[in-house]
C-alpha cells in the first residue's frame, strides 16, 4: 500500500513538472523567435552602415585625387594635383653684392692727340653697392610630361656684351617625352658651356670665368634635342639657335641674323652611382657654328655704321669693367666655330672644373678712304679662354655640380655653424695678335686713314688673367654668404703711351703699356628657395 502510494506520488510530481517544462519551452520558442528577428534586422543595419562606409571611403579617394595638394618647404612654394602629374612652383633668387675697387679702370676710352704720356682716358672703377640678380621664377609641369619655366630678371645681371635690354631670363618649354628623348624650346641656357649650365645660385665663386662670360653663349632663343642615355652616363643636346654674340644674352625678339647657329654637346658621367674614386667624374666637348654676317653701311667718304652684326662688342673682366672693344667699323663677316672641352671631379668636400674654349671668327673692317669707295679688310681671328676652379668643404660636407647642403645649419641656439667653403680660380682670356695690326695707309695715329684696326691697343689690351681666391658660408641650403678677392694683370696694350707714335702697314701702334691692373674685393648676401 505504501509502495503504491509512492509511484503515485511520483507521477503527480512528474506530470506537473512536465506541465511546466512544457510551457517553459513555449515561451523559450517565442523568444528565440524574437531574437532572431532583431539579430536579423542588427545585421541589415551593420550591411547598411558599411555600406555607407564604403561608399564615404570611395567618395573620400575620388575626393582627393581631385583635390590639388598645397606644399611650401625650402626648396620653394606651389600646388601639385593629387596625381602629381601636373603642377605650378613658385621659386626665386636674390643677390645683393658691393664691389670694392683698390685698383682698375671702368672701362676703356679714347685717347686725344693732346693726351700726356701715361695718361688714363677711362675713369677709375667705382666701389658700389648692387642687386646682382632679382629672379623670380614660375615653373610646373604639366600631364607629367612638358615641364615649362618662366624667369623675369630685376637685378643688374645684364653684364652681357650683347646689350640686351630683354628682361626675361629664362621662358621654355621641355617635353620629357623619354629619359632619352626630350625636347626644349623657347629662351634658355645653350647646351654648350659647363659653368654656365651651372645654376647662379651653385656657381662657387661671384662671377663667372672668361670662358663662360666673355666668348661662350649665354642665352638664345631656338630648339634643342636633348637626353640621357646608357644607364644615364652620356648626356647629349643638338641645339639649332638664333646666335648671339659672344658672352650674349639674346632678347625675345626677332633676330636680324641671316643665318642660324648649331650646337652640339656629349658628356660622361662613365663612374655615376659606383662605389668609386672616380664616380664624381665628368668630362665632355661642345661645339657651336654659324655663318653670319653683318653689314657696314656707308658712302664714299660718309661715315658709316655696323648693323646686323653677331660680334661682340666687347670684353669685361671679372669685376664687369670693360678692358677690350672691337672698332666701331668691324663687324662679323662669315663663319664662327667654337669649341669647349670641359671637365669636372668632386670627392668628398673636394671639387674641381676645368673648362677651355677656342674661337675662330671672320671679321671685317669698311671704311671710306681718300673720296673712294668703302676699302674693305677681312680677317680670320683665333681668340682663346680657359680656366680652373679649385674647392673644398672644410666642414666635411661632399661637393658636388649642384650646390652645398650644410651637414648642421647656422643655430647659435644649437650651435650649429653652416658649411664653410674655400675656393679658388685662375682663368685667362687672349686675343688674336691680328686684332691690333694696323692695316692702313701709314702715317701717324692721329690720322683718321691710318687708324685701321680690328682692336686699338690704346684703348683695348690683348690679354686679361686672373686669380681669384674666396671663401663660402653657407647657413642653410637658402641662405648663403660669399667673400672673394680678385686680381686681373692685361698684356698687351690699353694704357697709354705716345699717340702721336709712327705706324707702318702691318704694324701696331708702337710705345703702348699694358693696362693698370684690377685688384678689388667682392661680397654677396645670397637668398635662393
Amino acid at each position: 500500500m505504501q509502495f503504491k502510494r509512492k509511484i503515485i506520488a511520483s507521477l503527480l510530481v512528474s506530470s506537473g513538472v512536465l506541465g511546466v517544462a512544457g510551457q517553459a519551452a513555449a515561451n523559450d520558442s517565442t523568444e528565440l523567435e524574437q531574437l532572431r528577428a532583431l539579430v536579423q534586422e542588427l545585421d541589415q543595419k551593420v550591411k547598411v552602415l558599411a555600406r555607407q562606409s564604403e561608399i564615404a571611403a570611395e567618395d573620400a579617394t575620388t575626393k582627393k585625387k581631385e583635390t590639388p595638394v598645397v606644399k611650401a618647404s625650402s626648396s620653394g612654394f606651389g600646388l601639385e594635383s593629387a596625381d602629381g602629374q601636373n603642377s605650378i612652383r613658385f621659386r626665386g633668387v636674390l643677390q645683393s653684392d658691393y664691389r670694392s675697387f683698390s685698383d682698375g679702370r671702368s672701362g676703356i676710352g679714347a685717347i686725344s692727340a693732346s693726351a700726356p704720356a701715361g695718361f688714363y682716358p677711362a675713369n677709375e672703377a667705382n666701389n658700389s653697392f648692387l642687386i646682382r640678380r632679382a629672379r623670380p621664377t614660375v615653373e610646373g609641369t604639366l600631364w607629367g610630361i612638358y615641364d615649362f619655366r618662366f624667369t623675369p630678371e630685376f637685378g643688374e645681371a645684364k653684364t652681357s656684351n650683347s646689350g640686351s635690354t630683354s628682361g626675361i631670363v629664362d621662358a621654355y618649354v621641355d617635353a620629357r617625352f623619354k629619359p632619352w628623348f626630350q625636347v626644349r624650346a623657347g629662351k634658355f641656357k645653350p647646351y654648350v658651356g659647363l659653368e654656365r649650365l651651372q645654376s647662379a645660385t651653385d656657381i662657387k665663386l661671384i662671377e663667372r670665368s672668361y670662358v663662360t662670360n666673355a666668348i661662350l653663349p649665354n642665352r638664345d632663343l631656338g630648339v634643342a634635342l636633348h637626353g640621357d642615355v646608357l644607364d644615364n652616363k652620356l648626356n647629349y643636346a643638338f641645339g639649332i639657335m638664333n646666335g648671339v654674340p659672344d658672352g650674349g644674352d639674346s632678347p625675345t625678339s626677332t633676330t636680324t641674323i641671316n643665318d642660324r647657329e648649331y650646337q652640339a654637346r656629349l658628356f660622361s658621367t662613365p663612374f655615376k652611382d659606383q662605389d668609386s674614386a672616380l664616380a664624381g667624374l665628368g668630362f665632355g666637348m661642345a661645339t657651336t657654328y654659324t655663318d653670319a654676317s653683318g653689314t657696314f653701311n656707308s658712302s664714299g667718304t660718309t661715315a658709316g655704321t655696323v648693323s646686323n652684326s653677331d660680334l661682340t662688342s666687347g670684353y669685361k673682366t671679372e669685376g664687369q669693367q670693360t678692358f677690350f672693344q672691337y672698332t666701331s667699323a668691324t663687324y662679323q663677316s662669315g663663319r664662327r666655330f667654337r669649341w669647349a672641352p670641359q671637365a669636372y671631379y668632386y670627392y668628398g668636400p673636394f671639387g674641381l672644373m676645368a673648362e677651355y674654349v677656342d674661337e675662330s671668327v671672320k671679321v671685317n673692317y669698311d671704311v671710306p678712304s681718300n673720296n673712294q669707295s668703302v676699302g674693305v679688310n677681312q680677317k680670320t681671328l683665333n681668340n682663346n679662354a680657359w680656366e680652373i676652379t679649385a674647392s673644398y668643404l672644410l666642414t666635411g660636407e661632399d661637393a658636388s655640380f649642384k650646390g652645398v647642403k650644410p651637414k648642421q645649419n647656422f643655430d647659435l641656439d644649437k650651435g650649429g655653424w653652416g658649411a664653410w667653403e674655400v675656393v679658388g680660380r685662375y682663368d685667362e682670356i687672349n686675343l688674336d695678335n691680328d686684332t691690333f695690326k694696323n692695316f692702313g695707309t701709314g702715317g701717324t695715329l692721329s690720322t683718321a686713314n691710318a687708324q685701321r684696326y680690328f682692336g686699338d691697343l690704346r684703348n683695348s689690351a690683348k690679354s686679361a688673367k686672373t686669380w681669384v681666391g674666396g671663401v663660402n658660408w653657407y647657413l642653410n641650403p637658402n641662405l648663403k654668404v660669399a667673400l672673394n678677392y680678385e686680381q686681373t694683370r692685361f698684356d698687351g696694350g690699353a694704357g697709354i703711351g705716345n699717340p702721336n707714335a709712327s705706324v707702318a702697314n702691318g704694324e701696331t701702334p708702337t710705345n703702348v703699356t699694358d693696362r693698370q691692373e684690377e685688384k678689388a674685393v667682392f661680397a654677396r648676401f645670397q637668398i635662393a628657395y
